[in-house]
């Protein structure tokens, strides 16, 4: 990354797929055909279905079924997918000047979690897993 520009898409996709290469095999394997995508913000609809008061209020999102609920469920169609929102991950690290690898890591896992159906503690204990 060029250090006077602002990260872009590609940059924030690099640090995601770095991130995600660092989850243990023993978990990375169950994520499966979920698709990770890097978008600049969230979408109306997202936005106005979360009831978000700005799009820079969601750092990331999982869509789609969380394996704990899969069966029953069904069978579906749609593609489960993690999303990625650039512009309030920029934001947030620019507010916080936590290291933005850092940061896309813990969005990142923390969407994963919600594909396994993890509640938040589970989450925390994931991340602590990966930093280690």
């Amino acid at each position: 990354m060029n250090s006077l520009l602002a990260p872009t898409l590609d940059d924030i996709e690099a640090l995601a797929r770095a991130a995600y290469e660092s989850i243990p095999e023993a978990l990375r394997r169950h994520v499966g055909d979920v698709v990770i995508r890097i978008d600049e913000f969230p979408d109306e609809e997202t936005c106005r279905d979360m009831e978000l008061e700005s799009s820079f209020d969601l750092l990331g999102l999982y869509q789609g079924v969380s394996l704990d609920q899969k069966d029953a469920v069904g069978s579906r169609q749609e593609v489960d997918m993690i999303f990625l929102y650039r512009r309030p991950l920029l934001d947030y690290w620019c507010e916080t000047g936590e290291e933005l690898s850092h940061l896309v890591r813990h969005v990142l896992i923390h969407e994963i979690g919600h594909h396994f159906g993890l509640s938040d503690d589970d989450m925390e204990a994931l991340e602590r897993l990966v930093e280690e």
